[in-house]
Protein backbone atom coordinates (compact mmCIF):
# COMPACT_ATOMS: atom_id res chain seq x y z
CA UNK A 1 0.00 0.00 0.00
CA UNK A 2 1.24 3.20 -0.93
CA UNK A 3 1.61 5.88 2.18
CA UNK A 4 -1.64 7.29 0.41
CA UNK A 5 -4.54 6.63 3.48
CA UNK A 6 -2.03 4.91 5.75
CA UNK A 7 -4.31 4.59 8.39
CA UNK A 8 -6.63 2.13 6.74
CA UNK A 9 -3.53 -0.07 7.49
CA UNK A 10 -4.02 0.33 10.90
CA UNK A 11 -5.93 -2.22 12.97
CA UNK A 12 -8.55 -0.89 15.08
CA UNK A 13 -7.39 -0.15 18.03
CA UNK A 14 -4.56 1.92 16.78
CA UNK A 15 -7.06 3.46 14.44
CA UNK A 16 -8.69 4.35 17.20
CA UNK A 17 -6.29 5.57 19.32
CA UNK A 18 -5.10 7.80 16.69
CA UNK A 19 -8.23 9.01 16.40
CA UNK A 20 -8.24 10.14 20.30
CA UNK A 21 -5.00 11.96 19.84
CA UNK A 22 -6.32 13.88 16.96
CA UNK A 23 -9.07 14.91 19.10
CA UNK A 24 -7.56 15.50 22.41
CA UNK A 25 -4.78 17.75 20.18
CA UNK A 26 -7.13 19.82 18.19
CA UNK A 27 -10.57 20.06 20.78
CA UNK A 28 -9.39 22.04 23.82
CA UNK A 29 -12.62 23.32 24.57
CA UNK A 30 -14.83 22.35 27.37
CA UNK A 31 -17.75 20.01 26.54
CA UNK A 32 -19.60 20.45 29.82
CA UNK A 33 -19.61 24.29 29.50
CA UNK A 34 -22.82 25.76 28.88
CA UNK A 35 -22.06 28.27 26.61
CA UNK A 36 -21.12 27.11 22.87
CA UNK A 37 -17.63 27.21 22.92
CA UNK A 38 -17.38 23.55 22.55
CA UNK A 39 -19.75 23.18 19.45
CA UNK A 40 -18.06 26.11 18.10
CA UNK A 41 -14.86 24.68 18.45
CA UNK A 42 -15.67 21.53 16.48
CA UNK A 43 -16.94 23.06 13.79
CA UNK A 44 -13.14 23.68 12.74
CA UNK A 45 -12.33 20.43 12.20
CA UNK A 46 -12.80 18.14 8.91
CA UNK A 47 -16.29 16.55 9.13
CA UNK A 48 -15.64 12.75 10.25
CA UNK A 49 -13.65 14.17 13.25
CA UNK A 50 -15.89 17.01 14.26
CA UNK A 51 -18.64 13.89 14.11
CA UNK A 52 -16.29 11.68 16.50
CA UNK A 53 -16.05 14.88 18.86
CA UNK A 54 -18.96 15.45 18.88
CA UNK A 55 -20.63 11.92 19.15
CA UNK A 56 -17.65 10.74 22.08
CA UNK A 57 -19.38 12.27 24.95
CA UNK A 58 -22.52 10.32 24.34
CA UNK A 59 -20.80 7.03 24.17
CA UNK A 60 -19.29 7.93 27.97
CA UNK A 61 -22.92 8.82 29.14
CA UNK A 62 -24.29 5.33 27.33
CA UNK A 63 -21.85 3.39 29.06
CA UNK A 64 -21.90 5.21 32.63
CA UNK A 65 -25.65 6.35 32.29
CA UNK A 66 -28.73 6.26 30.46
CA UNK A 67 -28.98 8.53 27.14
CA UNK A 68 -31.24 10.95 28.62
CA UNK A 69 -28.92 11.89 31.68
CA UNK A 70 -26.36 12.51 29.24
CA UNK A 71 -28.42 15.70 28.63
CA UNK A 72 -27.50 17.00 32.68
CA UNK A 73 -23.78 16.74 31.55
CA UNK A 74 -24.18 18.03 27.94
CA UNK A 75 -27.19 19.76 27.14
CA UNK A 76 -26.19 22.95 25.79
CA UNK A 77 -28.44 23.29 22.43
CA UNK A 78 -25.41 23.94 20.01
CA UNK A 79 -23.64 20.95 21.45
CA UNK A 80 -26.50 18.30 21.44
CA UNK A 81 -27.32 19.33 17.97
CA UNK A 82 -23.43 18.92 17.09
CA UNK A 83 -24.43 15.50 18.47
CA UNK A 84 -27.39 14.84 16.37
CA UNK A 85 -25.48 15.84 13.34
CA UNK A 86 -22.46 13.23 14.13
CA UNK A 87 -24.43 10.61 14.62
CA UNK A 88 -26.14 11.27 11.19
CA UNK A 89 -22.70 11.60 9.61
CA UNK A 90 -21.22 8.88 11.22
CA UNK A 91 -24.64 6.58 9.69
CA UNK A 92 -25.88 6.37 12.88
CA UNK A 93 -29.62 7.42 11.69
CA UNK A 94 -31.63 5.43 14.49
CA UNK A 95 -29.47 6.25 17.00
CA UNK A 96 -30.01 10.02 16.23
CA UNK A 97 -33.19 9.92 16.11
CA UNK A 98 -33.58 7.82 19.81
CA UNK A 99 -30.86 10.45 20.63
CA UNK A 100 -33.31 13.72 19.54
CA UNK A 101 -36.42 12.18 21.26
CA UNK A 102 -34.28 11.78 25.08
CA UNK A 103 -33.15 15.19 24.23
CA UNK A 104 -37.24 16.41 24.22
CA UNK A 105 -38.34 14.06 27.23
CA UNK A 106 -35.75 15.96 29.29
CA UNK A 107 -35.01 19.23 28.04
CA UNK A 108 -38.01 20.88 29.71
CA UNK A 109 -37.75 19.21 32.12
CA UNK A 110 -33.87 20.13 33.04
CA UNK A 111 -34.09 22.95 35.23
CA UNK A 112 -36.91 20.99 37.77
CA UNK A 113 -34.17 18.58 37.97
CA UNK A 114 -31.26 20.68 38.69
CA UNK A 115 -33.41 22.30 41.02
CA UNK A 116 -33.20 18.85 43.19
CA UNK A 117 -36.32 17.37 42.39
CA UNK A 118 -33.97 14.01 41.51
CA UNK A 119 -33.62 12.82 38.22
CA UNK A 120 -35.69 9.15 38.16
CA UNK A 121 -38.29 10.87 40.62
CA UNK A 122 -38.92 13.72 37.91
CA UNK A 123 -38.89 11.27 34.91
CA UNK A 124 -41.33 8.90 36.48
CA UNK A 125 -43.34 12.26 37.52
CA UNK A 126 -43.82 13.23 34.09
CA UNK A 127 -44.58 9.77 32.84
CA UNK A 128 -40.95 9.24 31.03
CA UNK A 129 -38.98 6.96 32.45
CA UNK A 130 -39.73 4.00 31.11
CA UNK A 131 -39.67 5.65 27.67
CA UNK A 132 -35.81 6.32 28.70
CA UNK A 133 -34.95 3.18 29.74
CA UNK A 134 -36.05 1.99 26.22
CA UNK A 135 -34.49 4.41 24.45
CA UNK A 136 -31.07 3.52 26.07
CA UNK A 137 -31.51 -0.17 25.39
CA UNK A 138 -31.92 0.46 21.73
CA UNK A 139 -29.16 3.35 22.08
CA UNK A 140 -26.56 0.74 23.45
CA UNK A 141 -27.92 -2.22 21.28
CA UNK A 142 -28.04 -0.36 17.46
CA UNK A 143 -25.25 -1.86 16.16
CA UNK A 144 -26.21 -5.29 15.52
CA UNK A 145 -23.05 -7.24 15.39
CA UNK A 146 -20.56 -4.28 17.26
CA UNK A 147 -17.04 -5.58 17.87
CA UNK A 148 -17.05 -3.80 20.85
CA UNK A 149 -19.49 -3.04 23.18
CA UNK A 150 -19.74 0.58 21.37
CA UNK A 151 -22.12 1.38 18.77
CA UNK A 152 -20.11 5.42 18.21
CA UNK A 153 -16.72 3.79 18.09
CA UNK A 154 -17.35 0.94 16.08
CA UNK A 155 -19.16 3.69 13.77
CA UNK A 156 -15.89 5.62 14.27
CA UNK A 157 -13.73 2.96 12.82
CA UNK A 158 -15.94 1.89 9.91
CA UNK A 159 -16.25 5.79 9.06
CA UNK A 160 -12.40 6.29 9.09
CA UNK A 161 -11.90 3.15 7.02
CA UNK A 162 -14.17 4.58 4.11
CA UNK A 163 -13.85 8.20 4.36
CA UNK A 164 -10.05 9.22 6.04
CA UNK A 165 -10.14 12.18 4.70
CA UNK A 166 -13.00 13.28 5.69
CA UNK A 167 -11.12 12.58 9.49
CA UNK A 168 -7.82 12.92 8.95
CA UNK A 169 -7.71 15.48 6.21
CA UNK A 170 -5.34 16.05 3.12
CA UNK A 171 -4.46 13.08 0.67
CA UNK A 172 -1.74 11.55 2.80
CA UNK A 173 -2.91 10.29 6.00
Amino acid sequence: MSDQYSVLSKNDEDLLADIFARLTERVKADPYGDDSTYATAIRELPIGLRAMAATHHLDVSLTMDDIAWHFLNFGEPHFVKETELGLRELGLYKLADWFVEAFEIVNPVRAEIAAGVGYSKCLRNHGQMDRIDELTEKARESVPGAVRASPIYDAWIKYARQHPEKVFGGRNV
